[in-house]
């Protein structure tokens, strides 16, 4: 999927260098779309070029003295990216969290291990829901025009705003319902 995100943003941005589109994937999260990293990036950046979608339009000289390159979508890159759409687009896929395989064994598990671990999926679903709240708080839809980044992004905080109620209710339902102590009365 990084060939069609990285030829989006060239749509979308003609002549960006490497740098300001893999900028973009990670200011945007993208890594909750696909997993990359700077390396996978740069290679799939490369591969790009080498299958002549994407072209060079001019090296630049940084203050560094390091070379930049820029970049602009070729006609055989934007009939990949309608490919690519297509492929990616008619894609449904169940959704395949980690946590819900090492869930199958909870009952062979520790319970405080396992506590830890639903605690763990917590922090990390009240992190994303932070960054979509971010997002969303400093984007303003376009009048006239659709922005289904956006869109997606709404979605997904609503996903995560679920998954985080779940996590709380499982973690509870574990730890079991708080009993007075014998002394103290009903």
């Amino acid at each position: 999927m990084i060939p069609l995100l990285i030829l989006g943003l060239l749509i979308q941005n003609p002549g960006a260098h490497g740098y300001e589109l893999l900028a973009f994937m990670e200011k945007r999260h993208y890594k909750y779309i696909v997993n990359f990293t700077k390396g996978s990036f740069y290679y799939n950046l490369q591969q790009l070029e080498e299958k002549g979608w994407i072209e060079q339009i001019q090296q630049k000289p940084s203050t560094s003295g390091r070379e930049i390159r820029s970049y602009n979508i070729t006609k055989a890159g934007r009939a990949e990216f309608e490919k690519l759409m297509v492929k990616y687009g008619t894609k449904s896929e169940y959704v395949n969290l980690q946590f819900y395989g090492a869930l199958l064994f909870a009952n062979e598990y520790d319970k405080n291990k396992l506590l830890e671990l639903i605690q763990s999926q917590i922090d990390q679903t009240k992190t994303r829901i932070a960054l979509l709240d971010e997002y969303l708080s400093n984007t303003q839809e376009v009048p006239g025009m659709t922005d289904y980044y956006r869109l997606m992004n709404e979605n997904s905080h609503s996903h995560h705003l679920v998954n985080l109620e779940w996590f709380q209710q499982l973690k509870a339902k574990i730890e079991g319902p708080v009993l007075p102590k014998q002394d103290e009365p009903y």
